[in-house]
């Protein structure tokens, strides 16, 4: 890999000069993990390539999913075995590969109800960890453990006696989903691609009945640019249907948005040491052990509103309480809740009724020529999901375009990983920062740690906790906005950390600091700092109100009526 690039103010301006003069071979428009995935695949085949993201990366269905990677256990039950079996190679590749500082193995429970299903969920358990071995990767995952109701209840004391005859503990994987995908982003622009937040496709260009390019407005300036490329590969999620109004022309197919809520609740109020998976009538619940925390979801409902900021009813709460207190001796309440959070599953649409039945299966398509488009899949299958998408990129340009290598590309961070696990002792005394600390750095950043740290060699007081979120340091901040794209507070509190969901205030008392400490770097003023301020605790004001009100309807009004910090014209939205 060349120098990993900082994604900072003067890189910015420079990506926006290069965006205007150069033709590129591939143009992505999205910056979820499905398009980092494609920008990441097309350079490292050597194509040209830039990624244009209008909000900010991750800001949609990748920075609020359920934070695993997993095979997807319940598609056994649909026989969806390659999907499954695809799925589990990519969680191995991550865990051993491309992103162990990022991606790591977790164990969960599967609780029994009955003694029959034990054969049953056995066999499920049994294919779903040789599905994982079959051609897989050195270090498996650990197999499967038979445990009776005593035992069971060792590892997680909350559960209700009665509410198990006993269990099977297996292990998947987990990663922070908005980490992840702007490290992919990163990993991307240090191959060669142009990468962009704030950047949006606000029309396409056409010559000879194929789309030559597009044009992209500066969120941030109102500034707009024509970016001429020989294919467009549209990776928007929910939004890949109206992008593909704006092109013109029928889609080759659609995508269903489903509403998942996630609460957050401190460790303190589920006592376990494992992750549980649960069944409920429309899917399954998971109880996901998250630093101090839990991350308990997920709802499965269709959604129609404003895909932007799907917002969590009182009800979508409600619903994930009652089923996780069915197994819980200790009720949680709404007084638990530190955090909710609400994301969209661009899911293909079919004909069954139930958004839980439609498949996680991706889907490539060729709408017209110059116009490449990738949807549906799972978090965990979007490498391959973009090295599909950029196989059909390969039949539009006008060169020879090798086999991805993706599968072989080590992530930013990972490389040399390892050998600063083995160092922490020296990084935490070389600066003077508890071993816990250096290790949480490790686990966000990987090798880079050195280099996030260097930051505060004139500036010690950055190694200070963040006011109010006392698990990240303010260097992390800075870095953030120096290296990482960060362009509003929103970023910083909701994406690059998760102090937005990871606090009982949100952020809010965290909002100031953080705007000061980062003012110098994105060259905020008195009156900017304020108006960020101002923006993120509106931001949370808007999401407590909705998570009051009964219904979609009412929690969507309440949560669109806060003003945006980026001011997007199509649809509100082609994060």
């Amino acid at each position: 890999m060349t120098a990993v690039r900082p994604l900072g103010p003067e890189q910015r301006a420079q990506a926006w000069a290069d965006l205007a003069a150069g033709d590129f071979e591939v143009l992505v428009i999205g910056g979820g993990v499905t398009g980092a995935g494609v920008a990441l695949d097309a350079a490292t085949r050597g194509l040209k390539t830039a990624l244009v993201e209008a909000r900010d990366f991750a800001s949609g269905t990748s920075s609020r999913s359920s934070k695993l990677f997993h095979g997807g256990l319940r598609y056994l039950e649909q026989f969806d075995f390659g999907l499954v079996r695809e799925a589990l190679h990519e969680r191995d590749l991550a865990v051993n590969r491309i992103a162990p500082h990022l991606v790591k193995p977790v164990p969960f429970l599967y609780p029994l109800t009955r003694h029959w299903e034990r054969p049953y969920v056995t066999a499920g358990i049994t294919l779903y960890d040789a599905l994982a071995r079959f051609g897989g990767l050195a270090d498996p995952m650990p197999a499967q453990k038979q445990l009776t109701r005593t035992g069971a209840r060792r590892l997680f004391p909350a559960l209700k006696p009665e509410s198990l005859v006993g269990a099977i503990r297996y292990y998947d994987a987990q990663a922070d989903d908005a980490r992840h995908t702007l490290t992919v982003a990163r990993t991307a622009a240090a191959y060669g691609a142009t990468v962009l937040n704030s950047a949006e496709v606000v029309s396409f260009e056409h010559a000879g009945g194929r789309v030559v390019g597009a044009k992209v407005r500066d969120v941030e300036t109102g500034n707009e640019v024509d970016v001429c490329s020989e294919v467009v590969v549209n990776a928007t999620g929910v939004w890949t249907d109206d992008v593909q109004t704006l092109v013109g022309g029928r889609g080759r197919f659609h995508v269903r948005a489903s509403k998942g809520v996630h609460i957050v609740v401190p460790r303190d109020r589920i006592n376990g040491e494992t992750g549980l998976i649960l069944r409920t009538e429309k899917s399954v619940l998971f109880v996901i052990p998250w630093g101090s925390h839990w991350i308990v979801g997920t709802t499965d409902t269709d959604w129609e509103l404003d895909k932007a900021h799907p917002a969590a009813s009182k009800a979508d709460i409600d619903y994930i309480l009652e089923h996780v207190n069915e197994v819980l001796s200790v009720p949680l309440t709404h007084a638990d809740i530190t955090g909710v959070y609400a994301g969209l599953r661009p899911l293909l649409s079919g004909e069954q009724e139930s958004t839980s039945q439609l498949s996680r299966e991706h889907a490539v398509a060729r709408p017209m020529p110059g116009v490449i488009a990738v949807a549906g899949g799972k978090y965990t299958t979007y490498r391959p999901m973009a090295a599909d998408a950029v196989d059909a990129v390969a039949e539009d340009v006008t060169r020879r375009v090798p086999p991805s290598v993706t599968e072989n590309i080590p992530l930013v961070g990972a490389e040399g990983y390892a050998a600063m696990v083995n160092s922490l002792d020296g990084l935490s005394d070389r600066w003077g920062i508890p071993r816990f600390r250096a290790e949480h750095l490790i686990n966000r950043f990987g090798s880079l740690t050195p280099e996030v740290l260097d930051l505060a060699t004139d500036a010690p007081e950055l190694l200070e906790p963040v006011p109010g979120a006392e698990e990240y340091l303010m260097v992390e901040m800075v870095w953030s906005a120096a290296h990482e794209a960060a362009l509003h507070l929103d970023d910083l509190l909701a994406r690059r950390t998760r102090i937005s969901i990871e606090t009982p205030h949100r952020g809010v008392e965290s909002a100031e600091p953080v705007a000061r400490a980062v003012a110098g770097v994105l060259g905020w003023d008195d009156e900017r700092i304020a108006s960020e301020v101002e923006s993120y605790t509106a931001r949370v004001e808007a999401e407590r109100r909705s998570q009051e009100a009964a219904d979609d309807q009412e929690a969507d009004a309440a949560r669109v009526a806060a003003p945006d910090t980026r001011a997007v014209a199509v649809g509100r939205a082609l994060g």
